[in-house]
């Protein structure tokens, strides 16, 4: 298991990996999302909302302001005219012109009220006399009354069923500039409506119209800014109350508003034919869907990368991390496991030993004069004796005995299962063999012999006392002559 400061430090540095690439993934998609999201708000102001208004405008033209130039050549025909200063002395004159005027332009209705008769004709006929004491009349003393040539007014028709109709209304004159009457066409508000509906849908804005004094003429279906209907004025909404001062008249613009912390974009358009300003409305929020999704699905892909590098990285540094442990116990010279693996392997197999009830003996092993032997044929002389020497002592021994290089010269040995009796023969085939072996360096022979002391584990024996008796079967072996082997069997008893 790895040290805890190995561990430690290997989850320290993944995690600053983890802040580092996290932090660097989301400046970036940040960055990239703000940089994105001012040049759509750039787009939105200079381009997008200017464009719609043209295009809108464009759209009214032929669908809104269309009726207003009808009306205003009904009240410059000089039938009409004609019509009234002769006396007005065939009504179905003027109807049959009213009913071609209404089914060529594809109004909902047309109508002239004359003012010296006070007659209302429409396209099916005389409709009523106009009185100045009649409630419903009074749009026509309105008209005759004010200044402008015309006003744009929402009413019921008469002719059709009280229907609440978008009327345009045109002061009619003689050819000596008196007033003769007023005529005009009407569309129904349904129709209107639908008008403005078909441009939100085929331009994704909200439209909406103003009139000079901030009262909304005209809305779509579901209403204009926060569903307001048409009557309500622009101070009555909280976040559009400021917008009516900022609008000197006749004023176009962009303008900015906040609902429940959702930006708005606002285009202003004045309408000189309608007098009327058209509102073009677009919410932030869904302009900036595409790349806010954007921005998820790359935080997304640099979430997945990040935790792909960091499940490579983490198996990197574990490969690299049991490498260098494996490194650091394995004598890089033999290829043997060194002091301190043999401590780990030694260990289990004692427990080993005691949990099967088997023997286990070690054998400490030791070149003899080893030292004169790197002074007088030099260090790599000795180097090929100990390579030689350990593979030799390796293929004596069985796949599950142990065998590791315990410092310099010294060697040690783990038999599994083997007795005190086991261990001597082992030992004794290792002394003959380093004993009639010949290793050649550089074409010169070598030989060596070796000492070996040996014991056997016995019950309440650590691996260190059991290592130490064998140390003292060693120094026996060389203090009797070298060459041989010796066995403790002091604390047999």
């Amino acid at each position: 298991m790895p040290p805890r400061s190995t561990l430690h430090s290997q989850r320290s540095l993944l995690l600053t990996l983890v802040i580092l690439l996290g932090s660097g993934f989301l400046a970036t998609s940040m960055l990239s999302y703000f940089a994105s999201r001012d040049a759509i708000r750039d787009s939105i102001v200079n381009t997008e909302l200017p464009l719609t208004s043209d295009t809108v405008y464009s759209e009214i033209q032929k669908d809104l302001v269309r009726p207003v130039l009808i009306s205003s050549m009904m009240a410059r025909d000089t039938f009409v005219r004609d019509w009234v200063v002769a006396g007005e002395s065939d009504p179905q004159q003027m109807t049959r012109y009213l009913n071609e005027v209404m089914n060529h332009y594809e109004t909902y209705t047309s109508f002239f009220v004359s003012d010296r008769s006070l007659t209302y004709y429409q396209a099916k006929g005389v409709l009523k006399h106009i009185r100045p004491d009649e409630a419903r009349d009074t749009w026509y003393y309105r008209v005759r009354d004010m200044a402008a040539p015309y006003e744009i007014n929402v009413d019921v028709d008469l002719a059709n069923k009280d229907s609440l109709t978008f009327f345009i209304n045109y002061k009619v004159f003689d050819y000596n500039d008196n007033f003769i009457g007023a005529t005009g066409v009407g569309l129904t508000v349904d129709a209107v409506i639908k008008l403005i509906d078909r441009y939100q849908e085929r331009y994704q804005r909200s439209v909406y119209f103003v009139d000079a004094s901030g009262r909304l003429v005209l809305t779509g279906a579901n209403g204009g800014p926060q569903g307001a209907k048409i009557g309500q004025v622009l101070r009555e909404l909280p976040e559009l109350k400021n917008l009516q001062a900022q609008m000197p008249k006749p004023q176009s613009g962009s303008y900015q508003y906040e609902v429940l912390s959702d930006a708005h974009f606002l285009n202003v358009r004045y309408i000189p034919e309608l007098n009327w300003y058209l509102f073009v409305d677009k919410r932030e929020d869904g302009a900036l869907s595409e790349i806010r999704q954007s921005l998820y699905v790359n935080l997304s892909i640099c979430l997945a990368v990040m935790v792909l590098v960091l499940v490579l990285l983490n198996r990197v540094v574990r490969r690299f991390q049991l490498r260098i442990e494996t490194q650091a116990m394995v004598d890089s010279l033999t290829g043997l496991p060194n002091r301190r693996g043999f401590d780990r392997i030694a260990i289990n197999a004692i427990a080993e030993s005691r949990r099967d009830h088997k023997a286990l003996s070690a054998i400490l092993l030791d070149l003899d004069h080893f030292k004169r032997l790197n002074d007088t044929h030099g260090h790599l002389a000795g180097d090929e004796v100990l390579t030689g020497f350990a593979e030799d002592v390796r293929r004596c021994l069985r796949d599950s005995d142990i065998i590791c290089r315990w410092g310099g010269e010294e060697f040690i040995i783990v038999l599994q299962d083997t007795n005190s009796s086991g261990a001597r023969r082992v030992a004794e085939k290792i002394r003959l063999l380093a004993e009639q072996h010949t290793y050649v360096f550089t074409g010169v022979a070598l030989q060596v012999t070796v000492s070996l002391g040996l014991t056997q584990l016995h019950s309440g024996d650590t691996l260190q006392s059991m290592i130490a008796r064998a140390d003292r079967a060693l120094y026996s072996a060389k203090q009797s002559g070298r060459n041989r082997v010796c066995m403790e069997m002091a604390e047999l008893a």
